[in-house]
C-alpha cells in the first residue's frame, strides 16, 4: 500500500513539473517573440532618418510632418510595456503613411533612386515587424490557453504565471491599408 502512495505522489510531482516546465517555455518564447519585434523596430527607427532627410531635399515646406514623424519616432522609441508599444507604434505607423504619401506632391521625389530603395527597404520592414507581431500574438495565445485551463491553471496559479497582452492596433487608419496612386 505504500508504494502505491508513493507511485502516485511521484507521479503528481512529475506532473507538476512537467506543467511547470511548459509554462516556463511559453514565458520564454513570448519573451524571444518580443526581443524579434524590438529587432525590427529598432531597424524601422534607424530607416526614419534617412527617408526623412531624402524626403527633405525635396519638400522642405512639409516641415509639420516630418516634426511629426521624428516626434512619433521618439516616443515609440521611449515607449514600455505591450499596450504602451502598441499606441507608440500605432501612432509612428500613422505618420509614415503621411510622409510616404509626400510622394505623390513631389514627382522628382517619386523618381528618386534613394527615395524608392527606403521606401521599398521600410515596406519590407513593416512586413518583418506584422509578422514578428503575429509571431508574438501567436505565442501569447498559447501560453494564455495553457495559463487558463484545468489543471494547468493550478500550477500557474501556484508559480505567478500570469495571461500576457495581446500587441493590437486601434481602430482606425491603422487597421486600413494605406491608399497608393500613381
Amino acid at each position: 500500500m505504500g508504494w502505491i502512495v508513493f507511485g502516485v505522489v511521484v507521479l503528481i510531482v512529475l506532473w507538476a513539473i512537467a506543467i511547470y516546465n511548459g509554462l516556463v517555455r511559453g514565458r520564454v518564447a513570448i519573451d524571444a517573440a518580443w526581443a524579434q519585434i524590438d529587432v525590427q523596430l529598432k531597424r524601422r527607427y534607424d530607416l526614419i532618418p534617412n527617408l526623412i532627410e531624402t524626403v527633405k531635399g525635396y519638400a522642405a515646406h512639409e516641415s509639420k510632418t516630418f516634426e511629426a514623424v521624428v516626434q512619433a519616432r521618439q516616443q515609440a522609441i521611449g515607449s514600455k510595456g505591450v499596450a504602451a508599444q502598441a499606441t507608440a507604434e500605432n501612432a509612428l505607423t500613422a505618420s509614415l503613411h503621411q510622409l510616404v504619401a509626400l510622394r505623390e506632391a513631389y514627382p522628382d521625389l517619386k523618381a528618386s533612386q534613394n527615395f524608392l530603395a527606403l521606401q521599398e527597404e521600410l515596406s519590407s520592414t513593416e512586413n518583418r515587424i506584422g509578422f514578428a507581431r503575429q509571431h508574438y500574438n501567436d505565442s501569447v495565445n498559447s501560453f494564455n490557453g495553457s495559463v487558463e485551463v484545468f489543471p494547468a491553471v493550478l500550477i500557474a496559479n501556484a508559480f505567478r504565471f500570469k495571461a500576457r497582452e495581446f500587441f493590437e492596433l486601434e481602430e482606425g487608419p491603422q487597421r486600413e491599408a494605406p491608399r497608393v496612386s500613381f
